[in-house]
């Protein structure tokens, strides 16, 4: 059996290979004593252009990169910066749109090697950012945590919905089963209940029950903007990327977890909530913050005068009207529910809005249904006279219902007296 030996694989550097001067004076030395090109290749462990080019020059000179490359990227500059940080600074996007949409015929390491710097330049503005401080009742600032606790021997999952007050940094905790978007606008009027008011903007992640990706930028969720009109305060998107933009409700996320959860054991949801309301109330509110050097509950007495009052405004989704569109079976659906309506709307848009209980539903602006709200989920409330049932069924009873018999035409009918009957009988004659 014989042994095939495989050299290992080396990079060809060229004549202008990135050759140290050491490494350049070993080669020569090498050449000198006699020994091959393809030798010292394998001792080197560097390619035999490399080895050649070394042989061939008299002196060492330093690596200079070649800038032809770069000069493809002279009429592109300009682009690639103002578009670098808009694409997270990859080099990969940049590349791909160089070559689709501007013509650039250089290749994807030029690219890499432009961008390079511009990130570093982003990252160490990252590491130095000021901290954004903001007056009372100006600013809240809103996330999610998720929490693994313990109801007795069980583990489950909880979300928490989090409000810091951006000048006192007094937050709310609320535990939540999910982070679906009735759950955060009803988190929110918990907190407003909570703070007794709300302040004047709000800044949020990019999650969706929030805002939609768009071109050039984000599409405010529709819901969550009425939501946020019908309350009068200004939400406003932290920047792509830059999470630390929130940082005071990120650092409530985290003093939670590590300060609250630890060691911790609860019966049910209600203990958990119960707990967690206690906490706030006896250690989170009356610490000393870390960056204020103050107790948030004291803070909060400057805050609280200045914050929006909510009192006396009813919840937003028992006023919010909702469109709809009728489905084809004449329903339409509220909160996971489907209610039926005329099925003459079939098709055509209705509002709808829940009002002490109820669901009504008009078009345009007469009502036209009128529900007891359904408890649980994904139930159906149908009314039938809402349905087709009522006029087919009049219209089978007319077609069924018999006929009046039709009269008999009437006729003249001959009196005659009776004595000529006998003549008849008696064959006429005497």
């Amino acid at each position: 059996m014989t042994h095939e030996t495989i050299e290992p694989k080396v990079v060809d550097l060229g004549d202008n290979g990135m050759i140290g001067q050491e490494r350049w004076a070993e080669i020569r030395r090498l050449g000198d004593a006699g020994a091959t090109v393809s030798a010292i290749a394998r001792q080197m462990d560097v390619d035999r252009k490399t080895v050649r080019g070394c042989l061939r020059r008299s002196t060492w000179t330093p690596y200079t990169r070649d800038a032809a490359g770069e000069g493809l990227l002279v009429a592109h500059a300009e682009f690639l910066q103002g578009r670098a940080a808009a694409v997270d600074y990859s080099a990969q996007i940049l590349f791909q749109e160089l070559r689709g949409q501007r013509g650039y015929t250089g290749s994807y390491a030029t690219v890499r090697r432009f961008v390079r710097p511009l990130r570093e330049a982003s990252c160490r503005a990252d590491l130095t950012w000021t901290r954004f401080e903001t007056g009372p009742g100006q600013q809240s600032q809103v996330d999610w945590g998720q929490a693994r606790v313990w109801f007795g021997a069980q583990a489950v999952t909880r979300h928490i919905f989090v409000l810091t007050l951006g000048y006192s940094r007094r937050s709310v905790y609320l535990p939540c089963l999910d982070e679906t978007l009735g759950t955060f606008l009803d988190a929110h009027e918990t907190a407003f209940e909570y703070f007794g008011g709300h302040t004047q903007e709000h800044l949020y992640d990019r999650a969706r029950t929030v805002c939609h990706p768009a071109e050039g930028g984000a599409r405010w969720n529709v819901t969550f903007k009425a939501f946020a009109a019908y309350w009068s305060f200004e939400p406003r998107l932290c920047r792509p990327y830059r999470a630390q933009t929130k940082g005071k409700v990120e650092s409530g996320v985290k003093y939670f977890r590590r300060n609250f959860l630890p060691g911790r054991t609860f019966r049910d949801d209600t203990d958990f909530g119960e707990q967690l309301a206690g906490w706030s109330h006896d250690v989170a509110d009356v610490r000393v913050h870390g960056t204020t050097h103050e107790r948030p509950i004291d803070r909060f007495a400057t805050e609280a005068p200045a914050l929006l009052a909510t009192s006396g405004q009813p919840p937003f989704r028992l006023e919010a009207t909702q469109h709809r569109v009728v489905a084809e079976d004449y329903l339409v659906s509220f909160e996971t529910n489907r209610y039926s309506v005329p099925f003459r709307l079939i098709g055509q848009s209705v509002e709808e809005r829940r009002q002490r209980g109820q669901l009504e539903v008009s078009h345009r602006g007469a009502l036209v249904a009128t529900h007891v709200l359904l408890p649980g989920k994904y139930q159906v409330g149908i009314l039938p006279e809402h349905g087709p049932g009522p006029i087919a069924r009049t219209q089978r009873a007319l077609r069924s219902t018999p006929a009046p018999p039709t009269p008999p035409p009437s006729a003249d009918v001959e009196v005659r007296d009776l004595t000529w009957y006998d003549t008849v009988c008696t064959g006429g004659a005497q």
